[in-house]
């Protein structure tokens, strides 16, 4: 890349900081993926698209074969049990299931797959093997067949979120387990009740149990990418307390002076205004967008989702509306033909966009760039941008696809109807001849009878 090296925030310092990878033949990224419970929701698309930008960005600035990025699935949580327990089915068949649905969802909106997918539950006898260190290091405990990690051993704990340990105990709201030493002591391995996924306990417990969430990802991200990796990222929802917990496990077990040199956290995601919710009846799946009327009275392709969510800065928060599908549904219409008329020699020409996503993925600024090349008819340098940015105009073609198989049933079922409607005003049978005159009304088509016979057009 020949313009500016690349910039990016940094939670944990609170700034913008050059990227220096521990070793650029090796850059390494953990993102946090789904708990395989239900579909994922339009909130969760949002580090999917973004680290997919990412990721891609790397890519192009070490090479494909030197970026390493771990994109987990948690399929061990209490969510999953509670679905399985709802449904009356096996917690695999929920897991399975889940997992399907996440995979065939994110596919339509361009993500490029990880180069590794992990599974917490593949990975147990690292979590222990991590658990059993932190009690040899003093940094965990043994209360009531449960497994806890010790806040107070960490002084730094609370770094990432910045708040200190008195604030975080002052504002806890969850009622302290008896078996505590702290208030904010959390849980490395807990008992399993029957019926609940079990392994055999570390530390010669006797209980047959599960580990907790937050001990699932340091165990992954180590066994993928190492004790210290480049880029841990996620939704800011996750900086606290899961991420903060990520650190104290890691950084004790492994006793490291960090875990990851770089902390991103996209914003949070709000719908026509309003916090997401069940609730509020706003709650919005990624499915849901794809193949139903639901949200803007129309299905809309993977692309516009992913127009939509790049328009706005990733550390920004969002507002998820009707009105803004639509503006990028109009955008990529007009450049999305352009996405297969390009080369790499059209590179140079989008320098300013692969600069703008150099400066922390600052993407609006890379699509105002894009408009910048389309009024100067730089066609081919759009046609690169588009791709680099992950937009192949494959679900818009589709889209046409879909309209033109729709206008010609339509055409189809509408000469199919107008010969009935001849034959029954041939044969005086005004009632049927009205009745069919409605039944194209209602498919938006009108009839104008004339000396020539009988046409129609499509009036919506």
């Amino acid at each position: 890349m020949a313009g500016e090296a690349l910039k990016l925030y940094n939670t944990l310092s609170r700034k913008k900081e050059l990227f220096e990878p521990i070793d650029p033949s090796n850059v390494r990224m953990y993102v946090c993926g789904p708990t395989v419970y239900d579909y994922a929701h339009i909130g969760n698309a949002r580090p999917i698209i973004v680290f997919d930008v990412l990721y891609r960005l790397l890519r192009h600035i070490y090479g494909p074969k030197h970026v390493t990025y771990a994109r987990n699935i948690t399929d061990v949580e209490d969510k999953i049990n509670a679905r399985a327990a709802e449904e009356g089915v096996a917690i695999d068949e929920i897991t399975a299931r889940t997992i399907d649905q996440f995979h065939t969802d994110i596919k339509a909106l361009g993500v490029l797959e990880p180069t590794v997918e992990p599974r917490a539950t593949d990975h147990i006898a690292q979590m222990k093997a991590m658990i059993e260190a932190l009690v040899e290091n003093g940094h965990a405990y043994v209360a009531a067949e449960h497994v806890l990690f010790d806040v107070a051993s960490m002084p730094d704990y609370g770094r990432l979120s910045n708040r200190s340990l008195d604030e975080m105990e002052a504002g806890a709201r969850v009622e302290v387990a008896p078996y505590k030493k702290g208030p904010m002591d959390f849980v490395l391995w807990k008992p399993s009740e029957k019926g609940e996924p079990a392994w055999p306990s570390p530390l010669g417990l006797t209980t047959p149990g599960r580990p907790g969430w937050h001990i699932e990802c340091s165990a992954m991200s180590e066994t993928h990418l190492g004790k210290i990796f480049d880029i841990h990222g996620g939704g800011i929802d996750l900086a606290f307390p899961h991420h903060e917990n990520e650190i104290a496990q890691s950084r004790c077990a492994f006793e490291t002076e960090r875990m990851a040199n770089v902390w991103m956290h996209n914003g949070f995601l709000q719908v026509e205004g309003q916090k997401m919710s069940k609730s509020l009846g706003n709650f919005v799946t990624i499915n849901e967008l794809l193949t139903t009327d639901n949200f803007g009275g129309r299905p809309w392709p993977g692309e516009v989702l992913r127009l939509a969510m790049l328009a706005t800065h990733y550390r920004q928060p969002i507002d998820w509306t009707i009105r803004g599908l639509e503006q990028s549904m109009g955008m990529l219409s007009g450049l999305f033909p352009f996405a297969d008329k390009w080369s790499e020699s059209d590179e140079a020409k989008a320098e300013p966009v692969l600069e703008a996503l150099a400066d922390d993925l600052n993407t609006p600024r890379a699509l105002s760039e894009v408009h910048k090349l389309d009024k100067a008819e730089e066609h081919q340098a759009v046609g690169f941008a588009m791709r680099f940015l992950g937009f192949t105009g494959d679900s818009l073609k589709s889209e046409e696809a879909k309209a033109d198989e729709k206008r010609r049933r339509v055409q189809v079922r509408a000469d199919s109807l107008i010969t009935a409607r001849n034959a029954a005003r041939k044969a005086k049978n005004f009632a049927e001849a009205d009745r069919i005159r409605d039944e194209l009304a209602e498919m938006g088509i009108a009839l104008k009878d004339g000396p020539d016979g009988t046409t129609w057009e499509v009036v919506r």
